[in-house]
């Protein structure tokens, strides 16, 4: 698609700046296919009416990114513990110098290519009870279907829209091993409050490091169930341990199966801190914001996309406890299917909006 010239000026400069900070050639054409593919959505962003979106404020975040990527993703690769509390460099001291609010980067970096206006929050009610039990000290726990590797960024624009930002900033995400080690992705994660797991197919993958990433996993548990007995966490959690991906003979997105361990693990996490911890399902439809390859590939470098959308969340009302131990299945099928039905809701109203 073409841009119009001033963003085709400015995206000719930042690409001449990206090729010659680049030092490695095989990072450099996923890079100018992200920067172009950024550079379209914010186009489509200011031409749809938001007037404080120019060829400037994109090139400038480009540069951000890239910088940031280059620095802590590249040249002195940021070392993420197995929690990791957000980088707001509100305290320098605290964060060993560093004066970058990586939450408000990453916020900012998104927002352009999202259509706030016809995006969606649904659920404000099941919503304000959440956080009215986080208020009261209590733990919130959100099993949500995960379509975006912008998901964070998604959760703080939609829940700034209904004025409830200072959730999405206290938010703590259960993060992959993608996220803490891919050089474009670590900025945006080093402004997140994160817990850090290696996914079971992870492991799996490399029987030599499994015994090292398992004990991480134990320590990652170990800190999360600290937060937990500290009391009033809210944890974003995608039990799927993947992505959703697009049927490709549909062109449909249907939402990955929860898994039955993760969701046991996180009831027991909360029964274990002593403090009173609720579950929701939380339903995204994030998927077009960022879409991710159809197929799943190996290697971590994947081409990535970027469009102008709206997009939506739906948090349900609170999960009932049922199911015992004898009969625990039916807690999993009892979030995973209400995660569905928000799902189809939020797609539901978003095409009658397009209509």
């Amino acid at each position: 698609k073409d841009l119009a010239p001033d963003f085709e000026a400015a995206l000719t400069q930042v690409n001449r700046a990206l090729t010659s900070a680049i030092e490695t050639p095989s990072l450099e054409a996923p890079l100018l296919h992200f920067t172009k593919e950024y550079f379209s959505a914010c186009q489509d962003s200011k031409t749809a009416g938001y007037e404080s979106i120019t060829a400037k404020s994109t090139a400038k975040n480009m540069m951000d990114a890239m910088q940031h990527a280059m620095a802590h993703g590249l040249h002195d690769k940021y070392t993420f513990g197995v929690t990791h509390t957000a980088l707001r460099g509100i305290d320098p001291e605290e964060e060993e110098g560093n004066t970058v609010d990586f939450y408000q980067f990453g916020v900012d970096f998104f927002r352009p290519a999202v259509d706030v206006d016809q995006s969606l929050v649904l659920g404000q009610d099941a919503l304000e009870s959440a956080i009215a039990q986080l208020n009261n000290g209590e733990n919130v726990v959100f099993f949500a279907n995960h379509q975006s590797e912008a998901d964070p960024q998604v959760m703080s624009i939609l829940l700034e829209k209904v004025h409830r930002g200072s959730t999405a900033e206290e938010m703590v995400f259960v993060a992959g091993h993608k996220v803490t080690t891919d050089l474009l992705a670590i900025p945006f994660s080093m402004g997140r409050n994160l817990i850090c797991i290696h996914s079971k197919k992870h492991i799996d993958a490399d029987p030599d490091s499994k015994p090292v990433k398992q004990k991480q996993n134990l320590m990652a548990m170990n800190g999360m169930l600290k937060k937990l007995k500290k009391g009033g966490a809210a944890i974003w959690v995608a039990p799927s341990g993947g992505r959703d991906r697009r049927n490709v003979e549909t062109g449909q997105v249907p939402i990955a199966p929860f898994d039955q361990k993760t969701v046991d693990m996180f009831r027991l996490m909360g029964n274990k801190s002593k403090v009173p911890t609720h579950y929701y399902s939380l339903s995204m439809v994030s998927y077009d914001l960022c879409p991710p390859p159809d197929f799943i590939e190996a290697g971590v470098g994947e081409q990535r996309n970027v469009r102008f959308v709206p997009v939506a969340i739906k948090v349900n009302d609170e999960l009932e406890n049922v199911g015992g131990v004898e009969s625990r299945h039916l807690f999993t099928e009892s979030a995973f299917e209400t995660c569905q039905e928000g799902y189809n809701e939020c797609l539901k109203v978003l095409s009658e909006q397009q209509e």
